[in-house]
This record gives C-alpha cells, structure tokens and sequence, in this order.
C-alpha cells in the first residue's frame, strides 16, 4: 500500500515523497482513512511507530480542503485545529512536522509551550493560526487573557493522553475542553489505554472508532536488550568502562534525577568522556540546543531525566541506557522506544541494583520474558541481585 491509496491530496503526497516516506506505517493505514471519514478517533500505539502522521497528514488534508472549497478567510485569534500534547518537546516536534507534512499547503501552525516569553505567542495569535500544538497549562494561559478564542475549532487531538494524565493535566484538559465547540472532531491517542484514560474519552469523544496497535516496542527483536547487575557506588566507572570497552559512539542516558544528571556529566568528564545533561533545571533554550546537539552528532553522550522519555525524537538512536532503572513499566518501556524505531535496530542496557529487583521482576512480567545478564570483569557485585521470578525453578524440580 502507498499513501496515494489513503486519500490525500498531491501537495501532501508531494510534501511525503520529499521525506523519503514510502509506505505507511500500521497505524497510518487504519487510522488515516478514519479521520478523512471525520469519525472520533481512539488510539493505541507506541512511539516509534509513526503515530504522529497518522494524525497530522489527515487533519491537514481536512483543513486544506474545506479552506480551498470554502475560500473562508481565518479571524484574528481564532484556531481551527488544536492538538494538546505533555511537554515542550513534544510540542516542537509535533510542529516540526506539521511544518514539513505542509509545506506545500497554505495553512499555518505554531507551538505554544510554557517556559518561555508568551508575549511571541500572543502576537502570532492575532492574525490566528490554523494549527496550535501546546502544552495544556499555556494554553489556557492565553485563553485567560483572551489572547485566542475556540469558537472556529474544527479539530481537537489529544496526543499521549495517558502521559497527560500522569502527569497531572487532567483538570487543565477539562476546563479546556469545557471552551470547545460541541461540534468538533476528536481523535485521542495513547501508549497505553488505561481506565483513566477511557473516562477521559467517554467525556470527550462521540462515539469514537477505536485503534489498538499498543504493543511494546520493547518485545521487538530489533531491539537488543540487556542487563549489568551492580552495586550503586559502581555504577558510574562501568558506564565508563562500557562507553570506552565497546566503544560506544552513541547513547541516551535515562537517570532519575537533575542533581543525579549532573553530577554524572562531571564524574564522565573526570574519566575523558564528553557528555551533556538535558532535565527540567535548564532553560528551554538550552534544552533544545543540547537535543538538537545530540540528533546532529555534536554530542555522542546524552544523561536525561524523564524529561526526555516521550516527546523528543531523533531518527536513528543507537543505545538508550537505563542508569537509574525505572519504578513504572510504561516508562521503561517508553524509554526504550527510543532507539529501534521504525523499523531499524537499537540496544537497550540496564544498570539493575539489588534494590531494584521488584521492578526488574515487574518489567520482565510485562515484556514476557528474563532479560539477558551480562557480567564484565572487575565490576563484580556485593550485593547480587536475585535470579528473576520468571526464571526461578524450586527446588523440588531442581536436578
């Protein structure tokens, strides 16, 4: 199948050829042809697995053809779509692309984000915007100070509905919604389609289509995974010993905290080793020069808080490193979906602790099977991490 075959116009087709895109992605093909139908959308699927165009190319199809068959000129402060995502990263991003789907079109878009001087912001929204991508707490900031009004909203897509609610927008979203025209399209999607998540579907959208493609990117075989069980206090020489061992030339580092990102940075550059931080201490600005790094090559070593497990993508990511391993399975997987995207290969490595064994049990549960052990010489652990309960034998049927 081609995405001629989806129903989308030439200067879209034009804009996906440009991008070397060639055959729609799974979710692409069952969700594209829903949305042209105008019906609500539910989706399940993970990151990596082109779910940002299976929303974007439609609802530019739909926006393009009612303005060239309408002629209808956009009011000042008026939007016509909006898309509400969790975090400034992935506001970028999703705008990014709506720049590059429509780049041949005549529609506008903006990402509006808290962090950073609104005053742009609301100087954009007086002649409208076809197109917002925000954060929800911006947001209703401008609608406060009526800097922009939902009276001419056609479209509303909630995209990781299930990271915004974890992280606590769910009031924010309500009084959003509250401001919306009754009649809209609504398209949500979601990793994982949790009961939180569906009750904020039942209050938001009309008798949706649902799409269930939210398999773990982490059981992918395209994905290596392993593990090194280690003390605490050693972690950060092994690290070191695996970047310059097997010579590493990429990897995302997860860690828990921004003190944590830190002083990992300095304790790598003690041992030669070049690496940058990116957690929620540092400015936006900087944050998106040291991503932007990072994609570019500029930087082989990325530590990341949580900040960086949705929202930010990059192409091809070679390793993605669990240094602190997670509490919450979502996470982990998540996290892990940022390498093996698309198609291509990508390795997974943990650092588990003994303290950290209910959650490797729990994350070794949900993928279905133990993760590989790897031992390397001289980090030989006082404190062993037990043998996983998915691969325990009793001792009555031990030989």
């Amino acid at each position: 199948m081609s995405f001629s075959t989806l129903g989308l116009s030439e200067p879209i087709l034009k804009a996906v050829a440009d991008l070397a895109y060639t055959e729609p992605t799974a979710i692409q093909k069952q969700a594209i042809p829903v949305v042209l139908s105008g019906k609500d959308l539910i989706a399940g699927a993970q990151t990596g697995t082109g779910k940002t165009a299976s929303f974007v190319l439609p609802l530019l199809e739909q926006l393009h053809t009612k303005k060239v068959n309408t002629d209808r000129k956009l009011r000042g402060k008026r939007i016509r779509a909006l898309i509400l995502v969790p975090t400034r990263e992935l506001a970028v991003q999703v705008e990014s692309s709506i720049s590059s789907y429509s780049k041949y079109l005549t529609l506008s878009s903006m990402a509006m984000y808290g962090g950073v001087d609104a005053e742009p912001h609301k100087q954009r929204l007086i002649w409208g915007v076809d197109i917002i991508v925000a954060t929800p707490g911006r947001l209703l900031d401008m609608a406060h100070q009526r800097a922009l009004h939902f009276d001419e909203l056609e479209m509303l897509v909630l995209d990781e509905a299930d990271r915004m609610l974890d992280m606590g927008f769910i009031d924010d979203i309500n009084k959003i919604i509250e401001r919306l025209p009754t009649q809209r399209q609504n398209l949500l999607f979601s990793a994982t389609i949790s009961d939180d998540v569906r009750a904020l579907a039942k209050r938001t959208i009309n008798r949706p289509v649902e799409i269930s493609l939210a398999q773990n990117n982490a059981s992918k075989p395209k994905i290596e995974q392993w593990l090194v069980t280690t003390d605490k206090g050693n972690k950060s020489a092994l690290l070191s010993h695996l970047i310059k061992d097997l010579q590493w030339q990429q990897a995302l580092i997860f860690i828990e905290t921004k003190h944590g990102a830190a002083k990992l940075v300095s304790q790598l550059e003690k041992r030669d080793i070049k690496a940058e931080a990116i957690h929620s201490g540092r400015t936006q600005a900087v944050r998106e020069q040291v991503w932007n790094d990072f994609k570019s090559g500029k930087i082989q070593y990325l530590v990341a808080t949580g900040i960086a497990a949705r929202g930010l993508d990059i192409g091809a990511l070679e390793r993605v490193v669990n240094y602190d391993l997670p509490d919450n399975v979502d996470d982990y997987i998540h996290r892990i979906g940022r390498t093996g995207r698309a198609g291509a290969s990508g390795e997974a490595v943990s650092f588990v602790s003994k303290d950290n064994f209910r959650n490797l049990c729990a994350i070794e549960s949900r993928l279905g099977h133990v993760i590989n052990r790897k031992e390397f010489e001289g980090f030989d652990v006082k404190k062993v991490v037990p043998v996983s309960i998915l691969n325990y034998i009793p001792k009555s049927k031990r030989s």
